[in-house]
């Protein structure tokens, strides 16, 4: 047993740490620690108190989440909202079903909300807060790609479900982002989308809702919640993926659910077993920290052991520069592992890294290689004085997770090439063809030193065809994509320039203040930009110190005078024709650069889309209506209208 004055000494830190890291987390939509070192500490912490039967003041073990501080409204929980005791053996599964059966799903790695509706109308969406006050996210949440605003059932309905971010859309927005700004992962990118202010912000961001329990449904008694679920779904809810288990079949079902991890598009940190009985469960009761009817199945991340030999560092499009660690090659999770992240330089000092040092690796989340542990921290790791790529001299900046490095010439070589893949990125200007490693030969060959350039690689075509891995063909095709993004709405343009906290919504909100006038743009004042809602002052002193460059400003001219702006067909306050109904889109696109091109037409017309079909949705959108594609299946199931792009377009005439 520890001595008494040393352990008291040791909860004390560990309150201090754990605390911390739950408000960064909560709070700041920031990780300080991860996951696998949260829990860590978390037991370390339960078995001194055990130990002592000692429990301070303000210990993590006593409370639920954190206290909630930010601009949004307060909101106290109808039920008490508690976290699920939590086991990492499979044995332990089958010892808490006994003879009784039970519900196994995904414990998705996002931010719980709990949904209210009455009258068939959503009345108000709360976070989980500390779990007996949360905040009021109604109005990001009804932007949600899943989230039904309206449904048939008119009783009170009170429900719960797991915010969520796919890889997918996390990659694509953490590109998009400036310095410092970037998430960690999927999970705090969720969080700050669900906390936003602006909820065109939040409706960019792709977050979708997996509902996991129903809380309350007047007139609604279904005894069985696997049933309770089978029915949120056929009012239009998307629903966590789920299996029916007995203590003969749970751990095969575990390792059903583990096998398929690699495949998913969305975190997950284990599995929630719960009773399917409604009556059992209720019976059950539950402690002041955990409802007994429920375990969380946590997954046992499998650590090795192996040899830091290099830390890379790589510059990106804002100047940021990563510290990447590459290690000796371990199997973990069935695969080889060669490198891991190391975010910023707060981490690699915490780390206390070091090339030859004994470091322990995991997967977290079973998917993203992290460094959990340096066994021999000798800190002899070095920060880079000079960018790797253009030799200027670095500097260590604040950002959203502690310091990082970054690299101050905007004339730098990796900095210049991003910047131009940015600009032609789907989301942007939409160049097919303009991948990094074709600009990085166009730079390198002096056919491209800045983006108006790209509309003048036509001078080059003999050089073009002669380079390796070209030929006309490629030539041609290229060309053509060139031509075709000269087409192109305002604000993907503005959004192309890659301003700084100027992502697509915040280029949407400056276009439609400014009546899409891009000259008003460049002469907006500080003072009318933070009159656009949703901008702050921040952002505009991002975009007036843009403009505020004559170089900025030559070039913008320059490459808009070869552009056609397209803007809405509808004149303002004219009847919009598809207002309040719902589209789905799928396959390859015709007469539309992408599918985000089409989704922002939709919403020109009054049209809303959403990423899956269902009883709900008006219309699929598919120029193949014989594909055998998930959802055809589901719209010929449900009897929704399958129209290609021409019969869309047709229907307006």
């Amino acid at each position: 047993m520890p001595d008494p004055a040393n352990a008291l000494a040791r909860m004390k830190e560990l309150i201090m740490l754990l605390n911390e890291a739950s408000r960064a987390y909560y709070n700041n939509e920031s990780s300080l620690i991860s996951d696998l070192e949260y829990d860590r500490l978390y037991d370390e912490l339960e078995a001194l108190e055990r130990c002592q039967n000692v429990i301070l003041g303000g210990s993590p073990t006593q409370k639920v989440g954190y206290t909630v501080s930010s601009a949004l409204e307060k909101v106290r929980h109808e039920t008490p909202m508690l976290s699920l005791d939590k086991t990492k053996s499979a044995e332990k599964l089958k010892s808490f079903l006994g003879g009784e059966t039970g519900m196994l799903s995904w414990k998705l790695d996002g931010l719980t909300i709990v949904l209210r509706y009455a009258d068939g109308a959503l009345l108000r969406a709360v976070t989980r807060g500390n779990g007996e006050i949360g905040e009021d996210v109604t109005a990001n949440v009804r932007v949600f790609k899943n989230v039904p605003v309206r449904i048939s059932f008119k009783g009170e309905l009170t429900l719960r479900g797991e915010a969520v971010i796919s890889f997918s859309d996390f990659n694509r927005i953490n590109s998009s982002l400036p310095l410092g700004s970037r998430y960690k992962n999927p999970r705090n990118l969720c969080s700050g989308t669900v906390r936003q202010l602006n909820n065109e912000i939040a409706a960019d961001r792709g977050a979708s809702i997996f509902v996991f329990a129903l809380i309350k449904a007047d007139r609604a008694d279904i005894g069985s919640k696997t049933r309770q679920l089978e029915w949120l779904a056929s009012l239009g809810f998307e629903t966590v993926e789920r299996q029916l288990v007995t203590a003969e079949t749970v751990e095969a079902a575990v390792f059903d659910f583990q096998s398929r991890i690699p495949r998913n598009d969305y975190a997950s940190d284990g599995l929630v077993l719960t009773f399917d009985s409604v009556e059992f469960s209720r019976s059950l009761g539950a402690t002041s920290k955990f409802p007994k009817d429920s375990l969380a199945y946590k997954w046992a991340d499998e650590m090795s052991e192996t040899t830091l030999i290099d830390i890379q560092w790589s510059t990106s499009r804002t100047g940021l520069i990563n510290p990447v660690a590459v290690f000796e090659p371990v199997e973990i999770e069935g695969t080889t592992v060669r490198q891991a992240s190391i975010h910023n330089v707060s981490v690699l000092q915490n780390l206390e890294l070091g090339i030859g040092d004994i470091i322990q690796v995991y997967k977290a989340n079973m998917i993203i290689p992290q460094i959990a542990d340096n066994l021999t921290c000798s800190g002899t790791a070095e920060i880079p004085e000079f960018c790797p790529v253009c030799g200027s001299p670095t500097e260590i900046v604040g950002v959203r997770e502690g310091k990082a490095l970054y690299c101050p010439n905007p004339l730098c070589k990796a900095q210049v090439i991003r910047r131009l893949s940015h600009f032609c990125s789907r989301g942007a200007m939409n160049i097919e063809g303009l991948s990094e490693q074709t600009l990085e030969k166009f730079v390198n060959n002096g056919f491209i030193e800045n983006y108006s350039n790209i509309y003048a690689l036509p001078a080059y075509r003999d050089q073009i065809i002669n380079l390796e891995g070209f030929g006309v063909k490629s030539y041609e095709n290229l060309t053509a994509a060139i031509e075709r993004s000269k087409t192109v709405p305002p604000a993907n343009f503005i959004y192309a320039l890659g301003i700084n906290h100027v992502g697509f919504s915040n280029a949407k909100l400056l276009c439609g203040y400014y009546n899409n006038d891009i000259e008003k743009i460049i002469s907006a004042s500080e003072e009318e930009l933070n009159g656009i809602e949703g901008f702050g002052e921040v952002i505009s002193r991002s975009v007036r110190a843009y403009f505020d460059n004559p170089d900025n400003i030559g070039l913008l001219r320059k490459t808009a005078a070869l552009l056609t702006f397209t803007h809405s067909s509808l004149p303002s306050g004219a009847p919009k024709p598809w207002e309040n109904l719902t589209f789905v889109i799928t396959g390859n696109i015709a007469h539309f650069k992408n599918r985000k091109e089409l989704g922002t037409f939709i919403e020109s017309m009054g049209g809303k889309v959403s990423g899956s079909v269902s009883s709900k949705t008006y219309c699929l959108i598919n120029n193949d209506k014989l594909s055998e594609s998930s959802k055809n299946k589901k719209a010929l199931e449900l009897g929704v209208k399958i129209m290609s792009e021409d019969e869309l377009l047709n229907s307006l005439l």
